[in-house]
């Protein structure tokens, strides 16, 4: 008796051995190029917050998923008044903050109230601006009302900025996130890594994940060793440069291309001289030669643009040819500006790839025609300091990633300091502007005032360089917006 005890013991656990061997696994360590400088998307710029924590940690009303289109979140449902002023939103019922506290309609009516307060930090305040009142209905209804129709409400709820927080929580969210997402922040050693576990208790569909880990790798050096040696299994968007053949041609991997919303543009302070003239600007976007930058910065997969617009997107303009490749009328702008032996400026370069690589062929292409550019490198803190808060800058190289953000030109103070007040009209006009094909006309004529007045010269868009093991799933192809959702991320057997 007791020598068959022992043989069902062996067998129940080389059985127990073998279903853990073939079992899929429930981590995840994913690269990530920048660390965020913190996890609240309602109180910074930076889009790596976003890419950690949307979806992830926290939640919106409505979200985007990976096809740019709008679905329901927190909000089940909801209901449009017939002046398309007024929208009344059904919440999703048992739904808990991760430190316990029950999610209602009155943490819907603290977020937006906050966001457009007066001393808001969000750094999409204008995404609220329309917003009049926030009635907490009931428990599971709240009704938002606005100043007029708004053609992009429901998907400007669903962006990282306008997530849904608690109002015991908002305060300590930049160091512990407490949001209603599938993931809740298990630690942060600043410098390395950040790492998510499951919810436990979400309201939702469970994810797949047990553990997800965010890797701050920020260059191809140390990424594609990461990845070779299985240290890292996955990059939304890899730091490759070139030795992406090299993960191509290995079968382990899975490189999948895509798209993002990232307009990757020379950056320009329009309000100090000389970039105050239009000559000037129109001898850069002239001198620049956008292929090599292409070539340089992004493995030349970018795509090229000549506006604040995706090429992927509904409405993009091709306006490329405004400005032509053409050194000769490059110095004819300049010469009309009055400086046709040139001048000096500096062009400050935050750590990402694309802006550090592009930087050194444009500083190259400007000295072709007399403009002497010091490169300032600086970090990621650095930059949204110096650049985009205190617009201490001549020149500056960044990708802007948020979504359908043609109106950021339109914005007073931001970091460009452009004024058009036609263009502003325009603008206006848009947000009010319900009917789709007028929406599409609006949006090709904001695109041709920037072509041609250059606040920025625009180079390409940055592409999404998938790289992660071939037995992950659920991972997303494009970028409509810049997050790495996890949400229906798993292991193959």
């Amino acid at each position: 008796m007791k020598l068959w005890k022992t043989i069902l013991a062996a067998a129940a656990l080389s059985l127990a051995a073998a279903t853990s061997a073939f079992a899929a696994r429930t981590d995840l360590t994913l690269g990530i190029v920048l660390e965020p400088p913190h996890l609240d998307p309602t109180a910074g710029a930076a889009a790596a917050i976003g890419e950690v924590t949307y979806a992830n940690v926290f939640e919106g009303l409505t979200r985007i998923d990976d096809n740019g289109q709008v679905q329901a979140a927190l909000a089940e449902s909801w209901a449009v008044s017939d002046d398309g002023k007024i929208y009344t939103f059904k919440l999703h019922s048992g739904v808990k903050f991760h430190d316990g506290s029950a999610f209602s309609a009155d943490d819907v009516k603290f977020s937006l109230d906050r966001a457009r307060a007066k001393d808001s930090l969000n750094p999409q305040k204008p995404l609220f601006a329309h917003i009049t009142d926030v009635t907490a209905v009931d428990p599971a209804t709240v009704k938002v009302t606005l100043d007029g129709p708004q053609g992009n409400f429901l998907y400007d709820m669903g962006l990282v900025a306008a997530v849904i927080v608690g109002k015991g929580s908002a305060d300590g969210n930049k160091d512990k996130p407490i949001g209603t997402g599938p993931f809740k922040l298990d630690h942060w050693a600043k410098g390395s890594e950040i790492t998510l576990v499951k919810n436990p208790d979400y309201w939702g569909t469970p994810a797949a994940l047990d553990k997800a880990t965010f890797r701050i790798v920020p260059d191809a050096a140390a990424a594609v060793p990461a990845l070779l040696s299985g240290d890292i299994q996955a990059f939304a968007n890899m730091p490759a440069q070139d030795a992406l053949a090299q993960v191509q041609s290995d079968p382990r991997f899975s490189v999948v291309i895509g798209a993002t919303e990232g307009e990757t543009i020379l950056s320009i302070n329009n309000k100090k001289p000389p970039f105050d003239k239009l000559a000037v600007r129109q001898a850069l976007a002239s001198a620049i030669d956008r292929g090599a930058i292409i070539a340089a910065a992004s493995n030349g997969l970018g795509k090229p643009i000549g506006s604040h617009f995706s090429p992927g997107d509904a409405g993009y303009v091709d306006l490329t040819g405004v400005y032509p490749h053409d050194i000769v009328k490059a110095k004819e702008y300049l010469k009309e500006a009055g400086l046709e032996n040139g001048f000096s400026a500096t062009i400050k370069l935050p750590p990402v790839p694309y802006a550090r690589d592009g930087g050194q062929v444009i500083q190259s292409q400007l000295k072709d025609i007399g403009v002497n550019l010091q490169i300032i490198p600086v970090e990621w803190a650095e930059w949204l300091s110096q650049v985009f808060t205190n617009k201490d800058y001549d020149l500056t190289i960044v990708s802007h990633v948020e979504p359908n953000d043609i109106d950021i030109y339109s914005r007073p103070g931001y970091y460009f300091q452009y004024d058009n007040p036609k263009f502003n009209d325009l603008i206006k006009e848009l947000d009010t502007t319900v009917d789709n094909d007028k929406r599409l006309e609006l949006l090709g004529e904001a695109q041709k005032i920037l072509a041609h007045d250059v606040p920025a010269v625009y180079l390409f868009e940055l592409p999404k360089i998938g790289v992660w093991d071939a037995k992950l799933q659920g991972m997303w192809t494009n970028w409509p917006i810049e997050a790495d959702d996890l949400t229906k991320v798993k292991w193959t057997d």
